[in-house]
């Protein structure tokens, strides 16, 4: 048996996040969606997202643009630009612990994800930065992402795996991985794992060194 907590980032997409969510739905699965700040202020794409919340997902903010990972930004506004205005557009669709994941340009758990000054703000608008811990990378191999997704959630004890509702074409076979998944002895959970979570409502609580850049220090000499 293994635990395992499904995540999905960079929509809505109005031919996938649907899809998506009638799969989750009839296994009765609750996960959680990283929004694209750009994408959410289309009202057209807000509502899939406002779908997921009715239905019992969480909602996270995943940046407004999606472009840089935010520790390689010099401009010390970056926050208020990326995390707060994609805040704002959450609105009341946000969870009470204001989840948010940062950029990894390409699922990178190392310095690029943020900086002093992004931290700074996580903490004092108390969100929540969550992380991951498996990520199958179905973007770029949408048709033989399942294979690796099932291997990296058999090998821990709980998983929090990064996937994306966008149109390459890898969520149809998201019912294939989490039947696979479910005899293979998954059981879903929405909550994250702990050691993913470095900071929690405003508050470190876990070292956050490895994943901060010293960018707004080298701009500054």
């Amino acid at each position: 048996m293994f635990d395992l907590t499904l995540s999905f980032d960079n929509g809505p997409e109005p031919d996938v996040t649907p899809h998506v969510l009638d799969i989750l739905g009839r296994r009765d699965i609750k996960t959680t969606f990283f929004v694209i700040g750009e994408k959410l202020a289309d009202p057209g794409r807000r509502r899939f997202a406002k779908r997921a919340w009715e239905e019992g997902h969480w909602i996270g903010n995943h940046t407004y643009t999606h472009s840089v990972p935010l520790g390689l930004l010099p401009n010390p506004d970056a926050a208020e630009h990326e995390i707060a205005r994609t805040q704002e557009l959450i609105g009341d669709l946000a969870h009470p612990q204001r989840w948010f994941r940062p950029f990894g340009g390409g699922g990178n758990l190392d310095h690029r994800l943020l900086k002093p000054s992004v931290v700074d703000h996580l903490c004092t608008g108390g969100y929540s930065c969550v992380l991951w811990n498996s990520i199958p990378r179905d973007w770029n191999d949408p048709e033989g992402w399942t294979d690796r997704a099932l291997a990296q959630c058999r090998s821990r004890a709980w998983s929090l795996m990064v996937l994306h509702d966008l149109p390459s074409g890898a969520m149809r076979h998201l019912e294939t991985f989490l039947d696979s998944a479910g005899k293979a002895g998954a059981r879903f959970r929405q909550e994250f794992p702990p050691d993913c979570v470095p900071v929690r409502a405003g508050k470190i609580v876990l070292p956050i060194e490895p994943y901060v850049s010293t960018i707004e220090e080298s701009v500054a000499q």
